[in-house]
């Protein structure tokens, strides 16, 4: 889980990640023998029971540095993402985040440019509100449901997935994720009934080099397995090159 990738200064949330340190996690990734792909299509492959090596990848809140930086990095390594965006704010900036820098958010034009690059595309709410009690139904209702009308406008094509801000959800959440049609709906953490409609999810940091990403890893790895999914661990960890290796 992922949200913005660009150089920065300040960042008390620990939400942005260097772009040559996720070029470094992306190759530790293709080391081990792992491809990064969309959320759709690890369920899809999932679902054929083809899942092996395949890693879902997700940024978060739709940054522009997304389109600029994180598609380019992508391609190199031949991998696909989710990106999670708010089209209640295109062209905006994270206003829910004072305390950290701004980032503009990508333009409704931006993400129908990703989307044409193959990136899949999915509702993160109107408007980055927690979707849990005590949202009214009618504004529950258009963080969800608009949300996902309003992005199929744009990419012309099916959103089939949702990523509930903040993680937080609760039964009413989920039930009108699943009214609203969606596939999938992604958490944050391992929540505590996880499914489709709740997926879990690991936070990757800047500070995640070879060692940390191998423990999270495999703790992610375990924690699928004990609950039924997953992917089959590595058997080796490969290490970081270059300058990801040397922020370690």
């Amino acid at each position: 889980m992922y949200h913005s990738v660009t150089p920065y200064e300040r960042d008390p949330h620990q939400v942005t990640v260097h772009p040559e340190r996720l070029d470094a996690q992306f190759t530790w990734l293709r080391r081990g023998g792992l491809v990064g792909v969309g959320v759709g299509t690890l369920l899809a492959a999932r679902r054929r029971g083809a899942a092996r090596g395949l890693v879902g990848l997700t940024f978060d809140d739709g940054y522009r540095d997304f389109a600029d930086t994180v598609v380019p990095i992508l391609h190199r390594h031949g991998f696909g993402a989710t990106v999670y965006v708010l089209p209640g704010l295109f062209g905006g900036h994270n206003h829910w985040d004072p305390d950290g820098e701004r980032k503009d958010l990508m333009t409704a034009d931006e993400v129908a440019a990703v989307a044409g690059e193959g990136v899949e595309i999915g509702a993160h709410g109107m408007t980055h509100v927690p979707l849990d009690a005590p949202i009214a139904e009618a504004d529950l209702v258009r963080e969800v449901g608009e949300s996902r009308q309003a992005l199929e406008d744009v990419v012309r094509q099916p959103v089939t997935g949702f990523c509930y801000p903040y993680g937080a959800h609760d039964e009413r959440a989920v039930a009108a994720v699943r009214a609203a049609g969606y596939g999938h709906a992604c958490a944050t953490g391992r929540p505590p009934a996880p499914g489709d409609l709740a997926l879990p999810r690991t936070y990757v940091g800047d500070r995640d080099g070879a060692v940390r990403l191998a423990a999270k890893w495999a703790r992610h790895t375990a924690a699928e397995r004990r609950e039924g999914g997953g992917t089959r661990l590595p058997r080796r960890e490969p290490p970081l090159s270059g300058a990801g290796r040397a922020r370690d």
